[in-house]
């Protein structure tokens, strides 16, 4: 059967992509930065799985105002990069798993969680940020991506947005429907976004150091708990923009030890701010 052996949580902010686009990486504002995706980059070639089921909002790319999911799951065989604006990133396409894709959706939805299924989409920085920082810059034109993915958007965009309770009760249905796919797939788990930040009005550029470092604590020894964090303080300690957090307890309630099994192994914990007005958080949990 299909196993999750891993989660990673990082943030994406489009910033992170600009500059590995145009080779400003090492500059003395991003090298820190960086340098804490060292170890991740070597994890990844050292663990490369099958599938990487990703977590990640749409920032009015895929979706509007016009039509807003609550939860959209990718079931296509390949993902354009999007243009955001200015064109899109230089990134190779995003290669699909529609058979994996489409079973999870099948069994989520028979676990009463209500899902968009999309056939069609292009992806934007929210996706192709992370894979940028765990896989290294790629050429579109000679390189792919070392494993399919799965893209699984999130609205934290518009109100209403799903609780963190939602968000950690979903990502044990999909650990359910991905062991029970029959085929042997190393697929890891991958929650996106955040840390603290506010993109506009009296508190723009709110970071909270403080704050984001105890709530990754909870979230490794205590993600239970870390579900039930309201929305309300999410916006008062993190900001506007830091309601992208519940979207890490998807990929948090996916773990093992969540149904019984075995704490997972803090293999890398990384926190650097600011990146362009962001604090970026990122880990890696290994299933034991």
């Amino acid at each position: 059967m299909a196993k999750i052996t891993a989660s990673v949580y990082t943030s994406h902010v489009p910033a992170i992509g600009a500059a590995m686009d145009l080779g400003k990486t090492q500059e003395p504002y991003w090298q820190p930065l960086f340098a804490g995706y060292d170890y991740s980059k070597q994890w990844m070639k050292d663990n490369t799985p099958d599938v990487v089921f990703l977590v990640y909002n749409d920032h009015a790319t895929a979706f509007s105002l016009e039509m807003i999911p609550t939860f959209a799951i990718g079931t296509a065989a390949q993902y354009q990069p999007a243009d955001e604006g200015w064109g899109a990133r230089p990134v190779p396409v995003v290669q699909g798993h529609p058979e994996l894709a489409s079973h999870i959706a099948q069994s989520v939805i028979q676990q009463d969680f209500d899902l968009t299924i999309v056939n069609k989409m292009d992806v934007d920085h929210g996706l192709t940020v992370p894979l940028s920082l765990m896989c290294g810059a790629k050429d579109p034109k000679t390189d792919k991506w070392p494993f399919k993915v799965i893209p699984f958007a999130v609205n934290v965009v518009q109100y209403p947005v799903p609780s963190g309770r939602r968000c950690f009760q979903l990502g044990q249905a999909i650990r359910k429907a991905v062991e029970s796919f029959d085929e042997n797939l190393n697929v890891q788990i991958w929650g996106t976004g955040g840390m603290t930040h506010q993109l506009q009005g009296p508190r723009a550029g709110l970071i909270n150091k403080d704050w984001d470092n105890a709530w990754l604590d909870k979230l490794i020894d205590d993600p239970a708990a870390t579900a039930q964090v309201p929305h309300i303080e999410y916006v008062r300690e993190a900001g506007s923009e830091g309601i992208e957090l519940v979207m890490w307890l998807i990929a948090r309630g996916a773990m093992a030890d969540v149904h019984g099994g075995p704490k997972p192994k803090v293999k890398h914990r990384f926190y650097h701010v600011p990146a362009s007005n962001t604090a970026v958080g990122h880990m890696i949990l290994e299933n034991s």
